[in-house]
């Protein structure tokens, strides 16, 4: 495994030195220490490469990604899996707004919070869905926009779980909350309802690769009461916009 330090380096310094690393030197395990708000660092990566983060990535961590695998021990900042196409990005902390925008396939693994607009575009297409996990808490507006895919928010020790306008404009996908939910919290075009067989089974697999990730007990983790999250009708907003 190739050790980076990034203490001092520019986004530019480190990103060039990480491309030169996996393209010149055909090294795919990485290690970044003292990283302090560099962004796009793992832009792009493909399914070949591992890197591990010690310190506090910046905005765009791993967007566009192809396969590679991220694990942060900290916090990271916003825009973390970008459009991301395939892989898992783990983070051993909180992370910002925006996590997943437009992800189409691939997890996100946060042990901590999120900010604003968590999964906003998601999308799925066949069998392929992108996830995201939060272990904490989420502020307003997450999946917004929804088209695909799950999110699933367990809530944090002092019973906070999510903000307002939950499922804004949302048209597709799931979202798995853990606690209470009230009806004023979400969009008027979602349901909140219980879980199907068909949705515990799909979260324990989900959680259970959560849980292996960041070392936590799935039974634990799986304690509580999950609700769901999902579109009224897979056009829920068609008269809004057309008459029909």
């Amino acid at each position: 495994m190739r050790v980076i330090d990034a203490t001092g380096l520019s986004f530019r310094e480190l990103n060039e030195k990480i491309r030169n690393t996996i393209l010149n030197d055909h090294e795919f395990e990485i290690e970044l220490t003292n990283v302090n708000g560099q962004r796009y660092i793992g832009d792009g990566l493909n399914n070949k490469v591992k890197m591990l983060i010690h310190g506090v990535p910046g905005n765009d961590l791993g967007a566009f990604m192809n396969g590679a695998s991220i694990v942060v021990y900290g916090n990271a900042e916003d825009a973390v899996g970008n459009t991301m196409n395939a892989g898992k990005i783990v983070v051993h902390g909180s992370a910002g707004d925006i996590i997943g925008y437009s992800m189409r396939g691939g997890k996100i693994y946060l042990k901590g919070n999120a900010g604003y607009r968590v999964g906003i575009h998601m999308k799925e297409y066949g069998g392929t869905f992108p996830a995201i996990v939060v272990g904490g808490f989420v502020r307003d507006f997450a999946g917004e926009y929804m088209a695909g895919g799950r999110l699933v928010i367990l809530g944090s020790q002092e019973g906070k779980v999510v903000g307002n306008c939950v499922g804004t404009g949302m048209h597709g996908g799931k979202i798995y909350v853990r606690g209470k939910v009230e009806a004023r919290q979400v969009a008027t075009g979602v349901d909140i309802s219980e879980l199907a067989d068909e949705d515990k089974k799909e979260l324990t697999e989900l959680l259970d690769d959560y849980c292996k990730c960041l070392g936590l007990p799935l039974g634990e983790v799986l304690s509580g009461t999950f609700l769901k999250i999902a579109p009224k009708s897979h056009r829920p907003y068609g008269k809004t916009y057309a008459l029909e």
